[in-house]
């Protein structure tokens, strides 16, 4: 590795059950670390905080997180890399420099919905031992701006759902931003590093687990605070497009079932869709249209690169 290391002076001596895993690449993840951080008292010791700066190259940053890091009463490490490894290899390294039985993979961007957070998760791990856990995402403190309208449309249809809905299709709505794995699972199956980009190499972990192991899913949501403008999601869906035809290749009997793939496929068949598909982003566009109907616009314009993928 290229790069430093800081601890906490509660590191040397601690023995956690739970790691909790935050990667960042140009965000700033203290008021996370500092709501984690509320719950030290509660936890006593049983969890640890790792986060890995992979590559923001920002040393006003990095100085900012070490004398936070050396404030906090969790135990708590810095990994600060040099150079960027990507989505799939900076969990991977988070990975490898947890010390607990348990990893709980956490974006930078997540904020707790209520106050006993690490510990239920701590008391899960502890009490029912589970292989793979979901906790769930909500939108309870995310930002409300106009802006952000369609991505608030789009993530509360698709994604804010309670755990019984998301258990009838356990391997889908896994997503790294607040997932419970179990050491010995992520040893057998760690994130594939050949994907590229942003999207899908959560999932398709979440479906090579699955065939092996029992993914549960419980209600322990965190707000997603990074929600993304039209365009943001737009350049987002157009990196996924070769993540998603990797997926569909290993993974057909999974894919088949998804809706995404299901409307790629007859979008497919539609002469001229090169020509067609920039208008769907366009409509997405419209601030004048409704949010949902721009988030019709918006998953049509998916559809349409992934057509071309797969």
């Amino acid at each position: 590795m290229s790069g430093s290391l800081h601890d906490n002076t509660a590191w040397a001596a601690a023995t956690p059950v739970l790691s909790v895993l935050m990667p960042f690449l140009r965000d700033d993840p203290s008021e996370l670390l500092r709501m984690l951080d509320r719950e030290a008292h509660a936890v006593a010791e049983r969890a640890e905080l790792i986060i890995l700066d992979d590559g923001t190259a920002d040393p006003a940053l990095t100085a900012r997180l070490t004398a936070l890091i050396d404030a906090l009463s969790l135990p708590a490490r810095l990994i600060t890399l040099d150079a960027n490894e990507g989505r799939s290899g900076g969990r991977n390294r988070l990975a490898e420099a947890a010390r607990g039985r348990f990893l709980l993979f956490l974006d930078s961007d997540m904020r707790p919905d209520h106050p006993r957070f690490l510990s239920d998760w701590v008391d899960l791990a502890m009490k029912d031992d589970p292989a793979v856990a979901f906790g769930g995402f909500s939108l309870l403190q995310a930002p409300t701006d106009a802006r952000f309208a369609v991505h608030r449309q789009m993530a509360a249809r698709s994604d804010c759902i309670p755990a019984d809905q998301r258990a009838l299709q356990p391997e889908k709505y896994v997503f790294t931003s607040n997932l419970l794995v179990r050491r010995d699972v992520f040893d057998t199956e760690s994130f594939d590093a050949g994907f590229s980009g942003w999207g899908w190499e959560d999932v398709e972990w979440a479906m090579r687990v699955s065939r092996r192991f029992t993914v549960t899913h419980i209600d322990n949501p965190a707000t997603h605070m990074g929600l993304d403008t039209v365009e943001a999601l737009a350049a987002k869906y157009e990196q996924s497009a070769p993540n998603f035809a990797r997926v569909a290749a290993r993974h057909p009997d999974f894919v088949a079932a998804y809706p995404s793939y299901r409307v790629a496929k007859k979008l497919k068949a539609v002469p001229g869709l090169r020509l067609i598909r920039p208008l769907f982003k366009q409509a997405a566009r419209v601030s004048l249209l409704p949010p949902a109907v721009r988030g019709l616009s918006l998953r049509l314009y998916r559809a349409a690169l992934y057509a071309e993928a797969i």
